[in-house]
């Protein structure tokens, strides 16, 4: 099912003559000629971006299709089933121990990062392949570098006609989807669209087979046109735009506890907590089934690429832009200020737009490539909340809680709500060049050399110059070993930070208990990365790979609220590392794969936005390498295809050994993710079938079971740094469709 490449320069044995053969072709028809035309280019856009060096794992769309879930599967699913990568709460992936750090880019053009965290912006539907690049990237991949996921589109050209779709089953789910392409002489356009609403738009926070609260309801569109000009150039636009809603789901029979360390107006908390309950205009007492939060998010993304290959020089030209905002809202009234301490109404926004410029020249043995990326982010963040004042207690107290006598204690003083509004704004840029050379020493020896240079300027600001350096080396027919080493500079996540001012909250129930807010800064690292890959027979190949990396101010991220927004913070030191196992068997109309990875993550010393820490956590991480929330030692996936006449049966699994949790010691000490939730295993199973056996051509069935077992599995317990909340896995769902091709 996946096929990975160590070595990705191939295509470039192709690229330095390739046009002559269009003239060859003239006496053809017009549509052949623009047919092979589009795949000449095609192979020179490859050309541009080499992998060389790098660990490529790539799924096709026929082995998207072919998963349970097919085409109405998320991409996150999707990427599940590629080596080290673990799932988390909200749809995130989790690569090599990176906390995401993924970039994203459609037929190479990269992206810009977005606000959303559990909305799914790109449809499967979309691509033609999707690859997963990771491991010591040559120069051009650069800023995020935990993994790369390049999708390639469909083409109207390659991909003519089209799907009307009609999906749904367990979680009231309903999915329609349409796609359809087409070509007029050298145009070629492709188009898709979903709608889907479920009520299981993010995990359950308890083991409820059906969540309280949790209806989502989402649109999604893409657009793809090219215009073959000439023998030698193309031009590109695409336009994506998403627009999720979510009910932030609920736990049941629940009631306020209060918060520990503040005494309320309220008596003591009757579940025997030992805290008092907080009291808001006269009440202190809220059901957590009428609890009501909500989140939008909304992305809107596009590009402009021109394309030119003219002889021994390859060259794109790209714009870029995306639009992506959040706007979260509480329950109406004082009830998350009972839960919380806060209730906050948060809209993020970020306006992203740059140019993305690169090229290639092919001369001899050598192929020099370089590039220019410039990213531009205007950041807007406004935030209102509703807390409740306090003050210490006993003498001095100007309103004394009649229930708060030690001086020592916070006590809140009014049941009158305040009402904080910290808004911000901020202009941010990135810039990037590189320049890399690959030069084949040998016939079976090729290395990839050069350096990069990034700089930003946001709410930090910085600089590097990263050298890069990937060899591979082909001993004999079948056998492939890379090595590779790659310095990284990783700006935080510009759209993510913000300008909060923590002495807002001072005297407030929503006061941090430490007054220290560092602004995150650039993460800079060293990685190491070797492996090998081995085609065993003809039908079977293995490979391995393993890596080290060593950082300085290490980024993470976590959800400090309730708003699911992540914020991110730095450890001083952090170090990763691990092994990947994979295969794959092709044989006839039988496919198996199976991915193995073995990884830790950990970091040492809190030293940004401290102010979301618990004071024992700091002081534990200050003198302590913990692992880093996401750590997962085991991560693995497998699957199988079989073909029998006009059927075709499939199933695939997950396995992860758990996220992190807290842990105690025996001394009574907490361990901030010294502890991991129970292991876990998911099975899938799907069947589709091409009713054109029955005369029905055009038609196409499919029944899947997701988690077949119905394993009750946490993702998340509540504990742990940056966990805000408990999470579990999709209990086991039903799930049909039918497609008319048209």
């Amino acid at each position: 099912m996946f096929r990975q490449t160590l070595l990705a320069s191939a295509s470039i044995f192709f690229l330095g003559g390739v046009f002559p053969a269009v003239a060859q072709i003239a006496s053809q028809s017009a549509p052949e000629t623009v047919t092979v035309t589009a795949q000449m280019l095609e192979q020179a856009r490859a050309g541009i971006q080499t992998q060389l060096g790098a660990s490529t794992y790539t799924i096709t769309a026929q082995d998207i299709k072919n998963l349970p879930g097919g085409d109405n599967s998320q991409l996150n699913s999707v990427i599940l089933q590629m080596p080290g990568v673990a799932q988390d709460s909200f749809g995130q992936l989790h690569i090599r121990g990176e906390h995401n750090a993924l970039q994203y880019r459609i037929d190479g053009i990269i992206l810009p990062e977005g606000i959303s965290v559990f909305g799914q912006t790109l449809d499967p539907r979309l691509a033609q392949s999707v690859q997963l690049i990771t491991g010591a990237l040559p120069a051009e991949y650069g800023l995020d570098t935990g993994g790369i996921v390049d999708i390639k589109t469909k083409s109207g050209l390659f991909d003519s006609g089209g799907h009307l779709s009609m999906y749904g089953g367990s979680h009231n789910t309903l999915e329609p989807s349409i796609d359809y392409g087409g070509s007029i002489g050298h145009f070629n356009y492709f188009i898709t669209g979903d709608y889907n609403t479920n009520s299981l738009g993010i995990e359950s926070p308890d083991r409820n087979h059906t969540p309280l609260h949790d209806r989502t309801k989402q649109w999604h569109g893409f657009a793809l046109a090219q215009d073959i000009l000439d023998e030698n150039s193309s031009v590109t636009a695409i336009l994506g735009t998403s627009n999720d809603m979510f009910e932030i789901p609920n736990q049941s029979g629940l009631q306020p506890t209060g918060i520990a360390g503040i005494v309320g107006l309220g008596p003591l908390d009757p579940s025997g907590s030992g805290n008092f309950l907080l009291q808001a205009n006269g009440i202190t007492q809220f059901p957590s089934e009428q609890v009501d939060q909500r989140q939008r998010e909304i992305t809107h993304y596009g590009a402009i690429s021109y394309l030119r290959s003219q002889g021994p020089v390859d060259f794109t030209l790209s714009v870029f832009g995306r639009y992506s905002s959040l706007f979260f809202t509480p329950t109406p009234g004082v009830a998350d200020i009972l839960f919380n301490g806060i209730a906050q109404t948060a809209y993020k926004r970020d306006e992203a737009y740059g140019t993305q410029d690169e090229g290639a020249w092919h001369k001899d043995n050598h192929t020099v490539r370089f590039g220019v990326i410039y990213e531009a982010d205007d950041i807007l963040s406004d935030a209102t909340s509703l807390v409740l004042p306090t003050a210490s207690g006993g003498l001095g107290n100007p309103n004394p809680n009649p229930l708060c006598t030690d001086p020592m204690q916070t006590c809140q003083t009014s049941d009158v709500p305040l009402n904080i509004v910290d808004n911000g704004s901020k202009h941010a840029w990135t810039l990037s060049l590189y320049a890399q050379d690959e030069w084949k020493l040998f016939e079976n020896f090729t290395v990839n050399y050069g350096v990069r240079y990034d700089q930003y300027r946001a709410f930090s600001s910085g600089n590097q110059l990263s050298p890069r350096a990937n060899a591979v080396w082909t001993p004999w027919d079948g056998t492939v070993i890379h090595a590779g080493f790659a310095r990284y500079y990783t700006p935080p996540p510009i759209e993510l930070v913000s300008n909060k001012d923590i002495s807002l909250f001072n005297n407030t129930t929503s006061a941090p208990a430490v007054a220290l807010d560092d602004t995150p800064i650039a993460e800079k690292a060293d990685y190491y990365d070797i492996g090998v890959s081995q085609q065993v027979t003809d039908a079977l190949k293995v490979a391995i790979d393993s890596y080290m990396k060593h950082s300085s101010d290490l980024i993470d991220e976590g959800q400090f609220g309730a708003p699911v927004i992540l914020t991110p913070f730095n450890y001083a030191r952090g170090r990763q590392m691990g092994v990947e196992f994979t295969g794959d068997y092709l044989i006839g109309d039988f496919t198996a794969y199976l991915n193995a990875a073995l990884a830790h993550a950990a970091g040492q010393e809190l030293i940004t936005s401290q102010f979301n820490f618990s004071p024992a956590a700091l002081a534990y991480a200050a003198t302590n390498y913990i692992h880093l929330d996401h750590d997962q030692y085991v991560s693995a996936s497998a699957g199988v295809t079989y073909k029998w006449m006009n059927t075709i049966f499939s199933a695939n699994t997950i396995i992860g050994s758990g996220l992190r949790e807290d842990a105690t010691a025996p001394d009574g000490t907490v361990i901030p993710n010294g502890g991991h939730v129970p292991p876990y295993g998911v099975v899938n199973l799907g069947v589709s079938h091409d009713f054109s056996d029955l005369g029905m051509g055009g038609w196409e069935g499919r029944l899947d079971v997701i988690n077949i077992f119905d394993v009750n599995y946490q993702i998340r317990s509540g504990t742990g740094v940056g966990v805000f909340a408990p999470q579990y896995g999709q209990h086991r769902g039903f799930f049909a469709g039918l497609t008319r091709a048209f």
